[in-house]
Order: structure tokens, then sequence, then C-alpha cells
């Protein structure tokens, strides 16, 4: 961001503050209320569209499964949300912590220490998605030891081995958002993400109709649409000059202090996750009724 973007900061921010410092008046809040919505519009619309897409393209990568029959349906449920949503807690509450840290170093003017908050995060994300990974290859024994149906349970594991590649672009792409919405850009990636969905779709269709490769294709291609993600949003990083000054190179000081970044880290992830988490347990327990193949499949559509 560069010397302008601040100073527009800035004066919005006085002007804001003069208003709310006046004194009371219907006008007077009335003129506060518009320009907050005026500061706040450019930067909360591009965040839901961003959730939203996330969460309509693992809803893609549902609908496709279900053109496979009902079981892999059923799997694509049980992989996604009962498998996947852990990961997805976890990693999303642990990145988290970049957006208090970057918050902080941002309004402090120290711009250089963003782009190492965000290297530090992602190395210790990508550590965090080892054992993750190892789970995944683990599904199915997990999976049975839960109740699941040994059918269902066979098919989830199918299509968690090839959210594995999505795990670690998780502990890219959550630090990266955080890094930029702590500078208020969140345009690019709302951008970058409808591209990606349109290229998600495709490469489905062609994993699932035209190369047959099912289940694991499916899910491949969710894992690939995820890297896409997180390689335009890292070239913007690097590219454009909204980053030059928080964004300066690769850097062994990301390496330093891991420890209490993990802490950090941790805290962040209790608060986050368990929001996350407690739809995977009605999937789990979706999974342990006596028809669980349309119990699952219901749990989809809803």
């Amino acid at each position: 961001m560069g010397p302008g973007d601040h100073a527009g900061v800035r004066s919005a921010d006085g002007r804001l503050e003069a208003l709310l410092s006046g004194g009371g008046g219907a006008r007077r809040m009335a003129s506060a209320a518009a320009l907050e919505l005026r500061l706040l519009a450019p930067l909360a619309a591009p965040a839901v569209v961003v959730y939203m897409l996330i969460i309509v393209m693992s809803s893609a990568t549902q609908i496709f499964c279900g053109q496979l029959g009902n079981v892999q349906l059923a799997a694509a449920s049980l992989g996604n949300n009962g498998i996947q949503v852990f990961a997805y807690g976890l990693m999303l509450g642990m990145g988290s912590a970049v957006e208090t840290l970057c918050g902080q170093a941002y309004g402090a003017e120290k711009y250089e220490m963003l782009g190492v908050y965000l290297q530090r995060s992602t190395v210790l994300l990508m550590a965090t998605g080892v054992p993750l990974a190892a789970m995944y290859a683990f599904s199915e024994p997990i999976l049975l030891l839960l109740g699941q149906s040994p059918e269902i349970a066979g098919a989830a594991a199918e299509f968690a081995y090839g959210l594995i590649p999505q795990i670690f672009a998780y502990a890219a792409n959550f630090p990266i958002q955080k890094f930029l919405q702590a500078q208020s850009i969140v345009a690019p990636s709302a951008y970058i993400l409808t591209a990606s969905m349109a290229l998600h779709v495709a490469m489905s269709w062609v994993a699932v109709y035209r190369l047959g490769l099912g289940l694991l294709g499916a899910s491949l291609t969710l894992s690939l649409t995820w890297w896409v993600l997180v390689a335009g949003q890292f070239a913007y990083i690097v590219l454009s000059p909204r980053c030059r000054e928080t964004w300066t190179g690769f850097t062994w000081a990301a390496f330093a202090d891991l420890a209490g970044f993990a802490k950090l880290s941790a805290a962040s992830a209790v608060m986050l996750a368990l929001e996350v988490w407690y739809f995977q347990v009605l999937i789990l327990l979706a999974g342990m009724l006596p028809d669980p193949q349309i119990a699952l499949d219901s749990l989809t559509v809803w």
C-alpha cells in the first residue's frame, strides 16, 4: 500500500472522528453512519463474495460427485464436511493469528513485519499440515472406528486422499488472506476466487465426465483449484505496488520465535475452529443413522 493509500485512510478516519466527537444530533449521527457505510462497503462486499464462493466451490464438487451415485454423494458429504472441515477449521483458526499481528504492525507502521508474519504463519501451518495429511491417509479406519458404514467409509477415504494437497493450500491461503485483509485489500481475492471458481467447474466436468476419474478426480480437482487461488493471490502480493512496503521478499526471520507464534495461533484456533467443527459432529452422527446414504445425502442438499 503506497503513501497515497495511507493518506486516504487517515483522511477518512479523521472525518469520521470529527463527526463522532462533535456531539449528538440526528443529522451528525446520520452523516457519520453514511460515512462509515461508505468505508465498510468496499471491504465487506468482496469479503462476503469470497466466503460465499468458498462454500459454492465445495458444493459444486459434491454436485459432480452426486452424478456418480448415492454412495458417492454420501461419501463426498462425509469427506467434505466430516473430514475436510476439521482441517479447514484448524487452519482458518491458526491462520487468523496473522490478522491480529499484521493489524498491529500495520497500525504501528512497521510494514515490513507483515511479510514476516505471513511467512512465519505459513511455515507453522505447513508443519501442522503433516499430521493432518496422515489423518487423511488413515481416514478409512478412523471413520470405521467412529461407527460409519464400511461402504461409505471406504468411498469417503478415496475422496479424502484427493484432498491431501488441499491441506497445504489452506496453509498458504489463510495467512495470505489475512495479510491482505490487514491492509484493507479484499477485492483482489474476490476477483481471483471468481476466476478460480469458473476454472474449477470446467476442470471438475473434465475430471468426472470426460476422464472418468470418479471421487478421487473430483477431490483432486478441488485441491488443484485451491492451489490456483493461492498462486493467484501470491502473484498479486509480489507484483502489486500496494504491497510493495509490506512484502519485501523471503526472509529467514520467518523461522524465528515459532514457539511463541504457535501459542498465539493455537489460542486463535480454539476460538474459531469450534465454530466450524460443530457441523462436523452433525455429519458424523448422520453417518451412524440406520440409512446413512439418505441421511448424508440430505445434509449435502441442506
